[in-house]
């Protein structure tokens, strides 16, 4: 028989420690449920676990006006004189003018001429929306004056910001150095940032330079990543170089359709959206068809290189903290590339086709609830997934991804941003301007520390 002081202390210390302790234990789960990189979490804990920013439900749907299928009705030569796109002759031509870059790559544009409409219905962009943006780590300020590069200030975090700017201004200086007409370029200025999503460095609603945004962020300009210069992350694959030398090893390496493994392969880091990439494991756990596995880089568990990755038939594709960059590397390969429904999209998701006969990958749920069946019609028709897999290398590998076809994607988000800008190119003064700015040539002479917070 319990005495009351005994009820007394249990309701006043006992249960409350109780509850406490379930409490803390939760928490505790929740919290190892999200930053565990190893395939250690059950799948109840993985149900509990917050949906976070890219594992909601919510996704891209393309609706665009000249993107890849509804371009593929229109004529190859627009005028007598023009012929039609050559990989083999144009894949690396980084001098195409601006009638050729509108031939060659029909679709690539979209979110250009999208943004470009937005802030002109506006009434444009001035140099006080430029200003309005707070320029934190991962945020760079630049111009084009005279058909040159200038670098106005930098704001870095670490080397791992200070390379993806540095990419990203190596990029803009290749496509105006290799112009045929940079000269008629007007002045301009423009801010730009290298983090994963916008909301990480400024509001939605500022006409930012961006890698990536949501359906809703239209005030934003989307630009190539930093990967198509180069990119180097300090990891076991940390020397990826620069994208084409990527492909060229991809090339080496790559075998046939038919000496393909046929197995569905994906590495990566879990706690980059921990719900979604552990609903992928669940869903291909002990299935035949699948080698899908986490990456610890701290002991290289599970790694495999970029083009070993080419190795494999079927090769998933999921979003990180926003968009993924390693999708340009999976198109790269002669496989089928299996990714759920896009939150994010890039300058180059317009060319997506996830159905028809132009079909360039295999769309499935973001749960991955429909892999297993997806999975089993492309294994069941091997004819029909080679399609997919050449559509995938026509599409990306060798026209949209191409050194020929960024190059003008650079160039027309310039032409397209002054077009919307022109009270910027008016407050530009040419021969005041060297005493705001220093030359990219330069700026990346500097020391690199000096580069972290420039001036």
């Amino acid at each position: 028989m319990t005495r009351p002081n005994q009820s007394r202390y249990l309701f006043r210390f006992g249960i409350p420690s109780i509850v406490g302790g379930i409490l803390g234990l939760l928490i505790w789960s929740l919290w190892f449920g999200v930053n565990s990189d190893r395939d250690n979490v059950s799948s109840l804990i993985n149900h509990l676990i917050p949906a976070g920013h890219c594992a909601c439900q919510t996704a891209v749907s393309f609706e665009c006006g000249s993107c890849l299928r509804c371009a593929s009705g229109l004529p190859e030569d627009p005028t007598p004189q023009a012929r039609a796109y050559n990989p083999v002759y144009d894949a690396h031509n980084l001098s195409l003018n601006a009638a050729q870059c509108q031939g060659f790559f029909p679709g690539l544009f979209e979110d250009v001429h999208r943004a470009q409409a937005f802030w002109t219905a506006k009434h444009g962009i001035s140099m006080h929306d430029l200003n309005d943006i707070h320029l934190v780590d991962g945020m760079a300020r630049a111009a084009v004056v005279n058909g040159q590069l200038y670098v106005i200030s930098t704001h870095a975090r670490g080397d791992d910001h200070r390379r993806k700017i540095l990419g990203i201004l190596g990029s803009i200086h290749r496509a105006l150095a290799s112009s045929p007409n940079t000269s008629a370029l007007p002045n301009t200025e423009f801010i730009f940032s290298v983090e994963d999503k916008v909301d990480d460095v400024a509001s939605p609603h500022h006409p930012l330079w961006v890698l990536a945004r949501k359906p809703d962020e239209k005030a934003v300009w989307l630009m190539p990543d930093f990967g198509f210069w180069a990119w180097e992350h300090g990891k076991v694959d940390g020397k990826i170089g620069p994208y084409t030398q990527v492909v060229d090893r991809i090339r080496q390496k790559d075998v046939p359709w038919e000496e393909k493994e046929a197995k569905l392969v994906w590495r990566g880091k879990l706690s980059f959206a921990a719900k979604m990439r552990r609903a992928l494991l669940e869903a291909a756990r002990n299935q035949p068809w699948a080698d899908v596995k986490e990456i610890v880089w701290k002991d290289k568990t599970n790694f495999i290189s970029m083009e070993e990755h080419c190795r494999y038939r079927f090769i998933a594709h999921v979003e990180g903290r926003s968009y993924s960059a390693s999708l340009k590397y999976r198109q790269a390969c002669g496989s089928v590339v299996v990714a759920h429904k896009l939150q994010y999209i890039q300058h180059h998701h317009y060319l997506l086709v996830s159905s028809g006969p132009d079909q360039n990958f295999v769309e499935v749920e973001r749960d991955f609830s429909d892999l297993p069946a997806k999975m089993q019609t492309l294994l069941d028709d091997p004819a029909s997934a080679e399609r997919i897999a050449n559509n995938s290398v026509t599409t990306f590998r060798d026209r949209y991804l191409t050194p020929a076809a960024e190059s003008c994607y650079w160039r027309e988000l310039l032409d397209q941003w002054t077009a919307a800008s022109r009270h910027i190119t008016d407050a530009i003064s040419p021969s005041e301007f060297v005493l705001r700015g220093i030359r990219y040539e330069s700026f990346i002479l500097l020391d690199s520390q000096k580069m972290m917070q420039f001036p």
